[in-house]
């Protein structure tokens, strides 16, 4: 084999596979809490601790000089896959997540969550912010291992499972699959959740693990003040201040978390990581750490983000860097190797643990080579959009060598001054292809009828498309695209369809289209959001009759002006099905799929 390997918890803690029980949390093992900050689109040089001019962080820049910190540290280049390769320990084409939409971005249903690690070994768990790995049953945050979750849209606020018209500021939150309205800015929402958690543990109670994933700097760059945009640098465009203004907010709930930690008793004892879910955007023409690429590129700067491990009680080394290549499909290894848990059953991870390095940063890690890639294309391809990575060399898209050590903002290629280093990255890329390829196109079955989630949504998002409309803006303007659901009823019985053209809380008939009375309480670059926040143009549809076929059954109903929704009552046997929607004018022209349906077992 190649310079690829897998890694498993077995090979690395042969101590901790003497016993597969789950490991249960006395009130006295002082196990250490864990919170893991994920920010959204903010690249490796968006933090003035890496040399940038224009931006203050200084809780980060702080937290930077404390921890031990990973300079040569890789995600994916965008976010949904980095998530499902954070959380599982392997790579997201290894576990089914290959888009941020289209049902790319929902992690296999059988794959073994950091939260369900970190749960079975007796501690409380709570995600606050971004999941992106799936919206409907058996997907969301609480079936994978989650005590308590609070977030927008599962891709972020303003895609189609989200509120219809939120903007971050003052919105509707899904909490623990419930609806409910909450003031104040998104981030500072999180945060506030984040210290309520930590809150409710002390020395006496089960250790906690806490997923922060901010929506923020992710466009658009809304913020409840126009004056935090004041960037005083004259080089910062308008619409870049306000995408540092969002990463200084986050700063800012940095510090009043680990404030919280402080007043509880519990920073000593909390194992605190800070880092980023792909490179740069916004920011990266005005300064990317020397670095070529942005988010979506195989270049280093798409995928090489800001790593920080703080933990003192731990006595982890502080102030110092780990200069080998790592990624975050390490992350989980290392954490169950650092809290010393046991699981139920070994796992074949694909990263490998760098505990050792969190006390000794100067020790080597064995050579590897790791690889990145972005294909969202329905059908995968061997090395496109991919770059294989050792601690010196990127070969991208087996096209183009880098040497890393000398030049490190990728402008020389010297593929064909070293065919040996070539010849060991592409024998460890089919090693690598060979194992994630196997079912990695399957589509997401969401599970309807099933006790643990009452209400199923199904929004466009999630059809299997090119072009897919991901956001309500994009279904506002009338998107014509026409897809379908795979699901699998759960239980015999007579199952309602409530179909829309607009989601319920816009109250707007289906020929229709919605009136906003929205309070300007949100800004961007801009101006004031009074309708939507990725687009304005909303165009009525001369919906006549809308078809629905589920499982060979197949019915037409016309619609009234009045109608908002059209019902389907349908009897439904046990089993795997398709759910399809289509909206006609009265020439029978397919003019869209049905954007919003509600299922429930009557």
């Amino acid at each position: 084999m190649g310079g690829y390997r897998t890694y498993s918890v077995k090979s690395l803690l042969p101590s901790m596979w003497l016993l597969l029980s789950v490991l249960s949390c006395s009130p006295n093992t002082q196990q250490p809490n864990v919170i893991l900050i994920v920010t959204d689109d903010q690249g490796y040089g968006d933090l003035a601790c890496h040399g940038n001019p224009y931006i203050k962080t200084p809780n980060i820049d702080k937290l930077h000089g404390q921890s031990v910190r990973f300079t040569d540290f890789h995600v994916d280049p965008t976010c949904a896959p980095t998530r499902a390769a954070l959380i599982t320990g392997k790579y997201a084409h290894h576990v089914g997540v290959w888009h941020t939409v289209s049902g790319g971005n929902h992690l296999r249903a059988s794959e073994v969550t950091m939260a369900d690690v970190f749960k079975s070994a007796g501690y409380r768990t709570g995600l606050f912010g971004k999941w992106h790995l799936g919206s409907n049953y058996p997907y969301r945050p609480m079936d994978r291992g989650f005590d308590e979750w609070l977030g927008q849209g599962d891709g972020g606020t303003g895609t189609t499972d989200d509120w219809f018209d939120n903007d971050r500021v003052n919105d509707y939150y899904w909490h623990n699959g419930e609806r409910e309205q909450r003031n104040g800015f998104a981030p500072d929402v999180f945060y506030e959740a984040a210290i309520d958690f930590v809150n409710k543990t002390n020395e006496k109670d089960k250790p906690f693990f806490l997923y922060l994933p901010t929506y923020l700097p992710h466009h658009p760059h809304t913020l409840p003040d126009k004056s935090w945009a004041n960037n005083e640098n004259s080089e910062v465009s308008n619409y870049v201040s306000y995408f540092f203004a969002g990463i200084e907010r986050i700063d800012w709930n940095i510090g009043r978390l680990r404030e919280a930690l402080e007043k509880s008793g519990q920073s000593k004892n909390t194992i605190l990581i800070f880092m980023s879910d792909n490179g740069g955007t916004a920011g990266v023409k005005l300064f990317n750490a020397g670095m070529r690429g942005h988010k979506g590129q195989v270049y280093d700067g798409g995928h090489r983000v800001p790593f920080f491990v703080h933990w003192p009680k731990g006595a982890l080394s502080q102030n110092k860097d780990v200069k080998d290549l790592t990624s975050h499909i390490d992350v989980l290894p290392t954490l169950i190797d650092l809290c010393k848990l046991k699981l139920e059953n070994e796992i074949d991870f694909d990263g490998r643990s760098f505990k050792q390095q969190l006390f000794n940063p100067e020790l080597a890690l064995s050579e590897r080579t790791l690889f990145v890639e972005t294909q969202r294309n329905y059908k995968p391809e061997s090395w496109e959009n991919t770059v294989g990575m050792t601690n010196e060399w990127r070969l991208v898209d087996d096209k183009e060598l880098y040497n890393m050590s000398n030049d490190p903002a990728q402008t020389q290629n010297a593929i064909d001054a070293h065919p040996d280093i070539v010849k060991k990255i592409r024998e460890s890329h089919e090693d690598y292809w060979t194992k994630v390829t196997p079912g990695d196109r399957d589509r997401p079955r969401f599970i309807i009828g099933h006790p643990d989630d009452p209400e199923t949504f199904l929004t466009p998002s999630d059809w299997y498309l090119p072009n897919v409309p991901w956001n309500h803006a994009q279904v506002a303007k009338g998107s014509p695209q026409v897809g379908s659901w795979q699901v699998t009823i759960s239980k015999k019985g007579m199952y309602r369809f409530e179909v829309r053209r607009w989601p319920r809380e816009a109250d707007t008939e289906i020929q229709g289209v919605p009136v906003f009375k929205k309070n300007v309480d949100a800004w961007d670059a801009n101006g004031g959001i009074d309708k939507l926040i990725y687009g304005n143009t909303i165009t009525p549809m001369p919906i006549e009759t809308i078809t629905l076929e589920v499982n060979g059954f197949s019915k037409t109903i016309e619609v009234n002006p009045e109608d908002k929704r059209i019902i389907f009552d349908i009897p439904l046997n046990p089993g795997n099905t398709e759910v399809k929607g289509t909206m006609f004018n009265s020439e029978g022209k397919a003019l869209a799929g049905t954007y919003y349906v509600y299922v429930n077992l009557l």
